[in-house]
């Protein structure tokens, strides 16, 4: 049984192709018409149709409206919203409310609040005020679920379900401290196990009974790692069975509609891969930074996160924001044309819908500088005009919905290891995961290659180039598949500072990389954190040149040899105690080729390795020249997006001529993106 009481049982996928194959490409936003006059709302919903706008999440954030006392209800106002959506044509994601309690289940109920690491109440007044581990919640939470699901599951404006609200709430609470000795009972099953898998008898830790566990509340000094990476993967586990929960009830009214949850990319407190198996959708939130030139480099990789997580299926791009946000400590405004841009870098890599939040610009609480679809001045605004052209764009793009991106390149990517890697016992904390991946995904997106990011456990099978920038953790069996990868014809490159512990973070004793050592054909004595740059040489089988081409590591080095006949060293470091030494190394293994950089390189060193990884796997890019650091291609549907993410304007060099899906206008082999521009563009003849 799970813990809203319902038994799991198995729930085949429902796509978007429900919607799509109606809507066209998805164009939405969280509507919150409790925040506005009741005359305003059909003024919302002819501007809804203005916009292009087809697709309305409710209710996320209502339940203080829904339920205004315990065992209340009250729908007469969601009944009368609904209502107005559907004779307005647009269709409506129905958002479970449990995501921001109402004050009376705190006050009432004291134990449902989150309390932190140092042993203090989170209370009620913002939002996410609940431990997920709180049974009293989550009958409440359950509760207000099934009525919603049996008073809307037949309405006819409901045509998806939406599940809380970025869950990724956690809590240290001793109703959490007693559902995570369940945890450990289920995963370990005996005592003896646990302590073995914890190390326990390093530093007098050793446990006699389950009772005297706890979370990793705060401690004097470290806190056992493999503790913490346990827990990390209990609180992931929790909200996912939150949203188990919820889903569960809501199928039991609607079996046909899909149902997701809102991701956030990136984020360190949920393991995605888990959440992925579960949603119908896959759905994310991604919020460009306009005052970060490189913050579309981290969108696309997000981008390709999403359709990893999607096994290459379309995805939904649920939040996004029409201009500025209000959370940033500095919150700087998009730039005419910016949120055009953003939108059709989510489409390109795969997303059949953007959305946004909010749909009107709320005049009061926390959020009421963040911006919306009509801003507070109102619809004769540039805001409004941009996202109402947007509309019309994604209508002439309707033909994509439900197409793929075929990717030849994969990045392995995993929670665990994303968690143990960055433990503070670690010997450095500058080594940081995102940015390795960021790293190595850079020269890929310069060439406009096609990648997704899947984990370490993904069927390899699809792809020719296999990326690991870092992965800590790496399990026997995975390795095993990477091997075989390799063996049969496929091309591969890891990273620094991986394969370095097993499942319970422990190192893994003998010489590094551990389980990946045969196969990458080295042997590591010793990981060394650089107090100054150290030199790294590379030959010029790599460099192109005659003479040996030189840049410096800066953060990271590592003691290898080489330890097989086949393997080869394409770069050796030029001094100190490791001169002569490998740092760049190529194996070959079977019909394919395996590398490992034992060192933080520079992009322009890293660019190289990539493009003679790349020249190995017979990957070649689809444009004459490599892009200019602003700009971002990506194909999808055999279009091919061309995107300029800065305010000057950039010349491309494409090699063929083509002409734009959205204007009719044709073009030569050499063009220029205007600021903030965007092509979609089909080569001629084609």
């Amino acid at each position: 049984m799970n813990n809203f009481g319902l038994s799991p049982t198995f729930i085949p996928k429902r796509g978007l192709d429900s919607l799509t194959e109606t809507l066209g490409l998805i164009h939405g936003a969280d509507y919150n018409p409790e925040q506005w006059p009741v005359e305003s709302w059909p003024e919302d919903i002819r501007l809804m149709q203005q916009a292009g706008i087809n697709l309305a999440t409710v209710g996320v954030f209502s339940w203080a409206m829904l339920e205004p006392t315990e065992g209340a209800r009250n729908f007469g106002w969601l009944d009368n919203v609904l209502d107005l959506l559907h004779d307005g044509g647009i269709r409506v994601c129905l958002a479970t409310p449990t995501a921001s309690p109402p004050p009376w289940l705190g006050h009432d109920y004291p134990t449902t609040l989150p309390v932190d690491a140092d042993g203090h109440t989170l209370w009620y007044g913002s939002r996410n005020q609940f431990s997920p581990s709180s049974a009293r919640y989550r009958r409440a939470a359950a509760a207000i679920t099934e009525s919603l699901a049996e008073r809307y599951a037949n309405h006819p404006a409901v045509a998806m379900w939406h599940v809380g609200n970025e869950l990724g709430q956690i809590s240290y609470d001793d109703e959490s401290a007693l559902a995570f000795r369940a945890w450990l009972v289920r995963r370990y099953g005996s005592m003896e196990e646990l302590n073995r898998a914890w190390g326990t008898s390093f530093w007098s830790q050793r446990y006699g009974s389950w009772d005297e566990i706890m979370p990793p509340r705060r401690a004097p000094y470290l806190v056992n790692p493999s503790q913490t990476l346990d827990f990390q993967r209990f609180t992931s586990d929790q909200l996912l069975s939150l949203y188990r929960g919820e889903r569960d009830i809501i199928r039991r009214y609607d079996p046909n509609s899909p149902i997701t949850t809102n991701l956030m990319g990136f984020f360190r407190g949920a393991d995605y891969f888990s959440f992925a198996k579960e949603t119908d959708v896959v759905a994310n939130d991604w919020y460009t930074d306009p005052a970060d030139p490189n913050s579309h480099r981290l969108g696309s990789l997000t981008h390709d996160l999403c359709r990893g997580l999607s096994s290459g299926e379309p995805w939904l791009l649920i939040e996004s924001a029409t201009s500025a946000v209000n959370w940033r400590e500095h919150n700087v405004a998009k730039e005419p044309g910016e949120l055009r841009v953003d939108a059709l870098s989510a489409i390109a890599r795969g997303a059949d819908g953007v959305c946004y939040f909010q749909f009107r610009q709320s005049s009061f609480g926390a959020e009421r500088f963040h911006s919306g679809v009509v801003p507070l001045a109102g619809e004769h605004t540039r805001g409004f005009r941009e996202v109402a052209e947007l509309g019309h764009d994604l209508q002439s793009l309707r033909q994509l919905a439900g197409t793929a991106c075929k990717a030849k390149i994969a990045v392995l990517f995993d929670w665990d290891s994303w968690w143990a890697a960055e433990s503070p016992d670690t010997p450095t904390s500058r080594l940081e995961v995102l940015q390795q991946i960021q790293a190595y995904y850079a020269p890929l997106l310069r060439r406009g290659l096609a990648v997704e990011v899947v984990h370490p456990s993904a069927d390899l099978g699809r792809f020719e180039l296999v990326l690991a920038p870092s992965l800590f953790l790496l399990e026997q069996q995975n390795a095993e598949a990477l091997g075989t990868f390799v063996q049969t014809g496929g091309h591969l490159v890891v990273g620094p500072f991986s394969a370095v512990a097993d499942k319970n973070g422990h190192l893994v004793p003998g010489r590094f990389p551990g389980v990946l050592a045969e196969l990458l054909g080295v042997d590591g004595e010793e990981w060394l954190p650089l107090a100054s740059p150290l030199g790294i040489e590379f030959g010029s089988e790599v460099s192109g040149k005659q003479a040996e081409a030189s840049w410096h590591a800066s953060i990271w080095a590592e003691d290898l040899a080489l330890r097989e006949e086949t393997a080869e060293a394409l770069a050796r470091f030029g001094e100190g105690r490791l001169k002569g030494k490998p740092a760049v190394v190529r194996n070959g293994k079977g019909e394919g080729s395996a590398w490992y950089v034992g060192a933080d390189l520079p992009a322009e060193a890293l660019d190289l390795v990539l493009a003679a990884a790349l020249d190995s796997a017979g990957i070649a890019s689809p444009l004459a020249a490599p892009l200019p650091e602003p700009v971002e291609a990506a194909s999808r549907g055999g279009h091919l997006f061309l995107l300029n993410h800065s305010n000057l304007p950039q010349a491309v060099r494409l090699g063929w001529a083509s002409v734009d899906l959205l204007t009719g206008a044709e073009h030569g082999q050499h063009l220029t993106l205007p600021p903030f521009g965007a092509l979609v563009l089909k080569e001629l003849g084609k």
